[in-house]
């Protein structure tokens, strides 16, 4: 898993297949949005150059129904999220925390003997502007069927869709832009200043300062909330019927 762009699936101890990774190029990008982009919200500064420099892959989808449903099964006493009648499947999976997040992480990461985490705010940026600088990666505009939201234009507008449902991103990632908000690793910070730079997650001062969440989703959600520089903040323990996450996975030097 050494070329970028390279799709794989590492195999559980269970029998089973993890979740489809993608490895990301390395590099640098402006992190933020400029002071005059439509819809900018004030915590979405300063701009700062922010470098990738670990070798990383990405969920290609959002952690589905069915990758968490296999944790639940085999993990005694843990929650089986609820799918508000959406159906489960290829369904981003909602109703989850960070903390439920971390967990099923912790237990991808046993399965597999390999490093899975969730992403830094600055690693999810970087995936999803994919080497732009436009509100979305595909340009200024949202478009129409381009992604899932309140004002998208698709099928799905009043519902979660199945992942993969639009196209990918220049790095092959998929609803990196709406379907469910994707929870972060950092603390929320309503500014950049003091952020790290080489990517890594701003830790928290307790185990219940808000985190970052990321994306946008199809639930209520203005097209300018799925722009690449917003962000959000929320409970580390907050659960809601359109709150999901993706993971990343660190690589070999």
């Amino acid at each position: 898993h050494t070329v970028p762009g390279t799709v794989f699936r590492d195999p559980l101890k269970d029998g089973g297949q993890g979740p489809e990774m993608v490895v990301l190029p390395t590099g640098s990008f402006q992190m933020g949005s400029p002071r005059d982009e439509r819809g900018r919200d004030n915590d979405e500064g300063p701009v700062r150059t922010v470098t990738i420099g670990r070798r990383i892959a990405m969920g290609r989808y959002e952690v589905t129904f069915a990758d968490y449903d296999r944790f639940v099964s085999a993990v005694n006493g843990t929650r089986r999220p609820d799918d508000a009648d959406w159906g489960r499947g290829t369904i981003p999976v909602s109703d989850v925390s960070q903390t439920d997040a971390k967990a099923y992480a912790a237990w991808l990461s046993a399965q597999t003997g390999k490093n899975y985490r969730l992403p830094s705010e600055a690693e999810w940026e970087y995936a999803a502007r994919a080497g732009t600088r436009t509100r979305y990666s595909w340009g200024d505009e949202i478009g129409v069927n381009r992604a899932n939201c309140d004002g998208c234009g698709s099928a799905w507008g009043n519902r979660p869709a199945p992942v993969g449902s639009f196209a990918a991103n220049g790095f092959g990632l998929f609803d990196m832009h709406g379907n469910v908000w994707e929870c972060l690793e950092d603390c929320y910070d309503n500014t950049y200043t003091g952020a790290p730079s080489d990517g890594s997650a701003r830790t928290c001062g307790s185990t219940t300062s808000p985190i970052v969440v990321r994306g946008g989703s199809w639930f209520f959600t203005d097209p300018r909330d799925l722009r690449s520089a917003n962000r959000f903040e929320f409970s580390p323990s907050f659960r809601c019927v359109d709150c999901g996450f993706r993971l990343v996975q660190d690589l070999s030097p």
